[in-house]
């Protein structure tokens, strides 16, 4: 039946992310250096820390919505985001898989994780999607076509600069705006591929129901980040041109995402029912 339910097992999975993904924020983002003690692998220098710290409060929040969310599409959208994390996450681990602290209890749970989440995470998606009768809410409003282009924009741009950082991370390494490996390059390049699988999600799918939630976790994340790069500026080597095209990117696409928020938000409060005179609110 496609009543737009949220599969009782779908609710159980988030729940237990979201204490990790917690943790996770407050090891990468409030103590990025102390790595070495609480982390998989020793993170050098703190802005990549805190960039990943950034994302994964975002995917708490996101994870939360799914617990309390009433109808499956509220969150569609980011499952195949995340799935693209995920595996971009695996494919890090596999091909860097000495360069982690083998013998710590944070690796022990990052290989859990991400050995068990590229087959669980669009499993979930996969059998939650017959849920979805493909209709807006009762009360709702469509994404305009010009916002789904920009949006469709956004993410060619953005996954195809994630899928050649993964590929060519030693082309990336000189001209970034501060220091990577050839692990942190593709660390950095799934945390492009997540917001990048979002604007495709916002490309395809016209309905502001089926995004809200989604894009209130991607302000989040990028507002984070932004934040961080402020914290780690010394980090940054400011005659890169890639320096300024990051933190102006950044900019930018929060810039996009808030534009499109109040802009759908305001739309959707004027489309809803006035209250008879009689009646106050």
């Amino acid at each position: 039946m496609r009543n737009d339910q949220i599969l009782p097992i779908t609710r159980w999975v988030a729940a237990l992310v979201v204490p990790i993904l917690l943790l996770a924020f407050i090891i990468l983002y409030l103590l990025p250096n102390r790595t070495a003690d609480y982390f998989a692998w020793t993170i050098n220098p703190t802005m990549t820390s805190m960039m990943m710290g950034a994302g994964y409060l975002a995917g708490a929040y996101f994870f939360t919505h799914v617990v309390l969310a009433k109808k499956w599409h509220h969150v569609a959208l980011g499952f195949p985001a995340v799935t693209a994390f995920v595996w971009f996450m695996l494919i890090a681990t596999i091909l860097h898989y000495d360069r982690f602290n083998h013998n710590h209890p944070a690796f022990i749970a990052w290989l859990i994780l991400y050995v068990v989440t590229p087959i669980l995470i669009p499993a979930l998606w996969w059998f939650n999607r017959k849920k979805d009768p493909g209709l807006p809410d009762a009360l709702d409003v469509v994404i305009p076509k010009w916002a789904q282009t920009i949006m469709g924009i956004i993410a060619i741009v953005t996954l195809g600069n994630a899928v050649l950082m993964l590929l060519f991370p030693a082309w990336y390494i000189p001209i970034w705006p501060w220091q990577l490996s050839p692990l942190t390059a593709r660390i950095v390049a799934g945390w492009f591929a997540l917001p990048g699988m979002v604007a495709l999600g916002v490309a395809a799918d016209s309905r502001w129901s089926a995004a809200r939630i989604t894009l209130q976790s991607q302000i989040i994340g990028l507002v984070l980040i932004l934040v961080a790069v402020a914290r780690s500026w010394q980090e940054f080597d400011a005659g890169k041109a890639a320096t300024w095209v990051f933190v102006g990117g950044l900019a930018a696409l929060l810039l996009v995402v808030v534009g499109l928020y109040s802009y759908e938000t305001a739309v959707y409060n004027n489309t809803r029912p006035s209250p008879p005179n009689n009646q106050t609110v």
